[in-house]
């Protein structure tokens, strides 16, 4: 009897651990499920990137959204043409998300190209109006910048001032300073012109400019401002917010630079202002759809484009933004109106003027 007994309770016992061994065994799969669960949704809140905006700001916007949102913003850095050409390349594999680029025709070209698709938010369009939208919703601004005339505050007075076609004058001969035919602003800006003021009037104005250089036409926007300063001309062809830039630089040259040359909105009287775009568009195959169209939402903010402004010195696009006093002594200004799908579809023309008028 006491044999059955020991036999017995040995039976029971190991009938007993193995249950609690199956249900350990099913409680840790329980576990390692969730975990794997919580990694999969955890690598699931991306946003993949594609920006030939290089700005500083940029990516302290995408740290300050994360921190909000939990979602990982993955930068892939080139230029417009680069980063179009890939997401053709890579079509459904692509692991794009957003396109951000700095040209309104370089927008357009990423929309012909096959590589955006429209984006369905109404905070996004209650945040930026629509001039400032590509009419079938593919891309959206985030900022826009003028191209303005910088004067020699000491040289030159404003009331001397008046259009873009002006620089063309007697009186500016050798006094012109501007970056090169092959600078993808005064493309859009000669484009812009294409569109306005047709091609005929746009060429003989092209050849005026080139007649009327102070220089054959070399650096960027700073350099011409710092040409106009050191006397090697009295006018320049250039962006609003450099100005803004150099105002603030830690170069103690450049802040003086800024603050010896004027700022004048051409055209107030007749055509307006050439004003470009910065923006933003969603990529055809994103995977991350919901995550890129929050980016865009805060991107288009009120909060996110008063910080992009005070640091880029761009304008705004989000009307309910506080622009730097700066823009504030700048003041208000008519600019152009005109569909940015015209930079790109008259850029080409654009070039080939600028190239047969000797603009360099």
């Amino acid at each position: 009897m006491r044999q059955k007994y020991v036999a017995g309770f040995l039976t029971l016992m190991m009938m007993a651990v193995f249950v609690l061994s199956a249900c350990g065994s099913e409680s840790s799969k329980g576990e390692e499920k969730a975990v794997e669960n919580a990694g999969a949704a955890k690598k699931n809140q991306v946003v993949n990137v594609f920006t030939a905006r290089h700005y500083d700001i940029d990516f302290a916007l995408f740290d300050e959204f994360e921190k909000q949102t939990g979602i990982v913003v993955n930068e892939i850095k080139g230029t417009a043409e680069e980063l179009v050409e890939r997401m053709k390349r890579e079509g459904e594999s692509s692991e794009a998300d957003l396109f951000i680029t700095v040209d309104g025709g370089v927008l357009n070209y990423a929309k012909e190209n096959g590589v955006l698709q429209p984006i369905k938010s109404d905070v996004i369009n209650g945040n930026v109006p629509a001039k400032f939208r590509d009419k079938d919703n593919n891309w959206v601004g985030v900022a826009t910048r003028a191209r303005i005339i910088a004067y020699a505050k000491d040289r030159v007075k404003p009331e001397q001032l008046s259009t873009y076609e002006a620089l063309t004058e007697e009186q500016w001969k050798g006094k012109v300073l501007v970056r090169t035919s092959g600078n993808l602003y005064n493309q859009s800006l000669v484009a812009s012109m294409i569109a306005l003021n047709g091609e005929a009037q746009t060429e003989q104005w092209a050849k005026g400019i080139a007649g009327n250089l102070a220089r054959d036409p070399e650096g960027g926007d700073r350099d011409q401002a710092k040409a106009v300063v050191a006397g090697l001309g009295d006018l320049a062809i250039m962006n609003t917010y450099y100005v803004g830039q150099m105002l603030n630089s830690k170069d103690a040259e450049e802040v003086k630079v800024a603050q010896n040359i004027g700022i004048f909105f051409p055209n107030q009287s007749t055509t307006g202002t050439h004003l470009n775009i910065s923006g933003i568009g969603l990529a055809a195959h994103a995977k991350n759809k919901e995550n890129a169209i929050k980016l865009i939402e805060y991107m288009t903010g009120k909060e996110a484009q008063e910080k992009l402004i005070n640091s880029s010195f761009e304008f705004p696009v989000n009307e309910k933004a506080e622009v730097p006093a700066l823009h504030k002594e700048w003041g208000e200004f008519k600019t152009q109106e005109l569909d940015y799908a015209k930079l790109n579809e008259f850029n080409k023309k654009a070039t080939e003027l600028m190239n047969k008028a000797d603009w360099k």
